[in-house]
């Protein structure tokens, strides 16, 4: 029997998770796979001209059909993290956000619905897709923020009694009041959506029919894109035009045209396009981790509070560029996600 040739090469000053051998979690901007990490092991830096570039063989990805031969890459350091930890027990509750195991990844998510058989129905953003799972093929979705996870295991969080039963008064008041204000909000556009149809002699029961009363000529709306440097990102505009089948002219609000001669225009298909988000009012300060969108560049870009700094200061983290930037409470609003025609706010775990 020969000898197996090492696969990793010599310690490092890396950070431990980028040292040769270690396990991490890796994922990738390649359209269809943002929002995934993958399990893999680094294997070395392949340059000194590239610094910040690791060679990585995946774990459960292969370059041959037969999958005998790892698929190996060489990744970006802001692409590479520690093995995200997981509690071995956690009962999962609606508009958690999670990581789904999905296709050999884990793909991140949010619970739409508790199923009597126990399992989940998990929304994806990035795809506006819907798939159902067991708690198994779930865990708590988690960020690696300046070398720490954020949320940390609960036997992690350093965090006094006093403080904590302040902070989860102050969120389940918040959280209350947001509840009440989108239960009125569907309502009332459920309300509407049924005299508009009574009054056509439509009959109800048709997402389609809904969606075609929210979506017409004239409607307020915010759109987003899939292009680099775009995701994550929401604009405000008006409908111009139902173009064809769930297809619409967008026209924005705030970008203009290359000669700013005029408002941009722009083609939408459903899966791009959502009414204006209803507002909601905080009672009290944004808590830290709370899932916020935040005023940038003319659009509502999707983060997430990683620092408190004042009563009206706060940094957050963009999960799309890596980045924490600075905002003032005013630059700020509650996340919300338009799923199944509905409104869905996003809450601390």
């Amino acid at each position: 029997m020969t000898k197996r040739k090492p696969t990793t090469a010599p310690a490092t000053n890396d950070p431990p998770h980028l040292q040769p051998g270690s396990q991490v979690e890796i994922s990738s901007n390649d359209p269809g796979f943002r929002g995934s990490w993958y399990t893999g092991v680094i294997i070395k830096r392949p340059s000194s001209k590239k610094p910040n570039k690791f060679l990585v063989q995946y774990t459960h990805l292969f370059e041959d059909e037969a999958g005998t031969t790892p698929l190996k890459e060489t990744i970006d350091a802001v692409d590479i993290r520690p093995l995200a930890p997981r509690e071995s027990t956690r009962k999962f509750k609606f508009s958690e956000e999670v990581d789904a195991y999905y296709n050999d990844g884990w793909w991140e998510g949010v619970i739409t619905k508790e199923l009597e058989n126990g399992n989940f129905h998990v929304y994806f953003k990035r795809s506006k897709e819907q798939l159902e799972f067991g708690e198994e093929q779930l865990r708590l979705h988690r960020e690696w923020i300046n070398g720490s996870w954020t949320p940390p295991l609960a036997g992690d969080e350093q965090v006094k009694e006093s403080d904590r039963a302040v902070t989860e008064a102050k969120m389940k008041f918040n959280k209350v009041v947001t509840q009440e204000k989108l239960k009125r909000d569907n309502a009332a556009s459920k309300k509407k959506s049924k005299s508009v149809l009574a009054g056509s002699g439509e009959k109800l029961g048709s997402g389609k029919i809904t969606m075609d009363k929210i979506f017409c000529k004239g409607a307020h709306v915010e759109v987003t894109s899939d292009e680099d440097g775009f995701e994550g990102a929401w604009f405000a505009g008006t409908i111009v035009k139902v173009v064809g089948k769930d297809r619409y002219l967008v026209q924005y609000e705030s970008l203009r045209t290359d000669d700013d001669t005029d408002f941009l225009k722009e083609e939408f298909d459903d899966l791009h396009i959502r009414p204006c988000p209803p507002e909601i009012v905080m009672a009290d300060r944004f808590q830290k981790l709370d899932e916020v969108d935040a005023f940038y560049n003319d659009g509502w870009w999707v983060g997430v509070i990683s620092k408190v700094l004042s009563d009206s200061k706060y940094e957050v983290y963009f999960k799309a560029t890596k980045e924490e930037m600075k905002f003032e409470h005013s630059e700020l609003r509650l996340h919300q996600d338009w799923i199944n025609g509905k409104w869905v706010a996003a809450f601390q775990v």
